[in-house]
């Protein structure tokens, strides 16, 4: 059987191989040995030249992999603070320097932003972010 054919059979198994044990590396391997199958078959290199192929198949692969991986958003998933952005809450009186805000049964640290003054307290506000565990909140007219 032809080197080549084997190597692009052995990059479909371990395609399959991925397919019943999900992980990711088995796909990019699978990739690289069928990438390797196709460079032997078109110009059927020496042993050392089919390890290197295989080996910038392997870094060709993972390295696409990583930069497709960077461009995708990150997904805020089971994020708390994420559920309160948009939410409207409650800006209570001041008992101290730092404003407070009651969203539902919680209060939470709360600052305005940069170009906003501090309103008279109760005054219904929206949430705009959140920066760590404070909420920046804005004033609904």
């Amino acid at each position: 059987m032809e080197p080549g054919l084997i190597w692009i059979l052995g990059g479909l198994l371990l395609l399959a191989a991925e397919l019943a044990l999900p992980g990711l590396f088995l796909l990019w391997a699978g990739i690289a040995a069928i990438g390797t199958g196709l460079v032997v078959l078109a110009l059927l290199p020496p042993f050392e030249g089919v390890v290197a192929t295989f080996l910038a198949c392997l870094a060709g692969s993972i390295g696409c992999a990583l930069w497709l991986r960077s461009r995708r958003p990150r997904q805020a998933v089971n994020d708390p603070a994420a559920g309160l952005v948009g939410r409207h809450g409650m800006l209570l009186p001041m008992e101290g320097p730092a404003l407070r805000v009651r969203i539902g049964d919680s209060d939470w640290p709360a600052r305005l932003p940069r170009d906003q003054k501090v309103p008279e307290a109760p005054q219904r506000v929206r949430v705009e972010a959140v920066d760590g565990v404070t909420l920046i909140v804005r004033p609904i007219p």
